[in-house]
């Protein structure tokens, strides 16, 4: 499912416009994303928890000439889901 399809389920089980389920979705990507940005974990109780973790600098290989590189340490979002939405996808 992609961005528009999930505007059209969304309108469609709330009877929503296209445009208000938009606007919703957006919304919700705008203000999850900045809470992230400020180091604040996204609870959503049943469906899941997103976070931001820290990964530490370290040591790889370029595939195509072997050579040993350094990979930057950077911040990674992740989520885990909640009880509910992983008994739905048994």
């Amino acid at each position: 499912m992609n961005k528009a399809e999930l505007i059209d389920v969304m309108a469609a089980e709330a009877g929503l416009t296209k445009a208000d389920a938009k606007k919703a979705l957006d919304a919700f990507i705008a203000s999850t994303s900045k809470a992230l940005q400020e180091g604040d974990k996204v609870t959503l109780v049943g469906f899941g928890t997103f976070s931001v973790s820290g990964r530490s600098e370290r040591k790889g290989r370029n595939p195509q000439t072997g050579i040993e590189i350094s990979i930057a340490a950077k911040k990674v979002v992740k989520f885990k889901p909640g009880s509910e939405l992983s008994a739905t996808v048994k």
